[in-house]
């Protein structure tokens, strides 16, 4: 696994195309704005558009022209809904000639999927970015089918890394339990901002300063591990005095039972439902 570093895309040339603008592909499309990329340069193919998206129009980005009239672009961004994507792919054909490079963030379609729905020999690449990318923190990890090349590559880095990081693999049997784990894991994390809550709520906190700070002490600590260079362990530690408070809570989190456990079995779920 390996990561390529971020870019501005005011250099990128030629047309990119976005299908789908949901929260996900409005994120992507708002990251490219803000890295430079010329709003003259991207078509937008989108049946429901929000007001939001409708109103860039107005700087010049292309919504919703017939497929037939965008040849050769340079990337094909497909983030739509997985099971929309029998319908949605073969109109795409006349977009992807041969220098064309075709990116889908939709889960569970593989590379063998892609490459049995669009022409032969299409370059594709595979992504699965997660919700945090709204803010520009996001990580997306990506696998490449064997007709990627190495500019295309580096094209598909840096419209992926306008939401966030970005990783690469090369096994894509590895994107199921990333999807598990960074695709599905914000929802993981939401919960324990709840669970949290409703505990402090059980211990005797009014609800709205349970919630305060339930969410405040989950965003803080995830700053605090993306600021700093220490391991997640030793960063636990930090906080946990010998006999204290903390250590209370962990003997109870860390038992055989507890939180460890039942997450492995949260991603083994996850990552079976992906394969489904």
């Amino acid at each position: 696994m390996m990561t390529e570093g971020a870019n501005t895309l005011t250099g990128l040339s030629g047309t990119t195309v976005l299908v789908g603008a949901g929260k996900m592909g409005a994120a992507m499309l708002h990251g490219w704005l803000g890295l430079g990329l010329n709003p003259n340069s991207i078509v937008v193919l989108e049946p429901q558009l929000a007001p939001e998206i409708a109103a860039f129009a107005g700087r010049g980005l292309r919504i919703n022209p017939s497929a037939s009239t965008v040849r050769e672009a340079s990337a094909i961004v497909i983030a739509v809904k997985p099971q929309v994507a029998a319908d949605v792919l073969p109109a795409l054909e006349p977009c992807i000639g041969a220098s064309s490079v075709v990116v889908s963030i939709m889960a569970g379609r593989t590379l063998g999927f892609l490459e049995r729905s669009l022409p032969p020999r299409t370059a594709l690449v595979r992504a699965m970015p997660n919700t945090p990318a709204a803010i520009g923190r996001g990580i997306t990890v990506a696998v490449p089918n064997t007709h990627v090349s190495p500019d295309q590559r580096k094209l598909v880095d840096g419209l992926l890394s306008a939401t966030g990081a970005v990783e690469w693999v090369a096994d894509e049997t590895l994107m199921d339990t990333v999807t598990a784990v960074s695709g599905s894991g914000p929802a993981y994390v939401f919960l324990l901002a709840e669970a949290l809550a409703r505990a402090g709520v059980a211990a005797g906190l009014p609800a709205d300063l349970a919630s305060k700070l339930a969410r405040a002490t989950v965003a803080g600590s995830g700053e605090l591990l993306q600021r700093s260079s220490a391991d997640v362990a030793t960063l636990r530690h930090n906080v946990t005095s010998p006999g204290g408070t903390t250590a209370a809570a962990l003997e109870v989190l860390m038992a055989k039972d507890g939180l460890a456990p039942l997450i492995e079995k949260a991603v083994a779920a996850a990552t079976q439902r992906s394969r489904e």
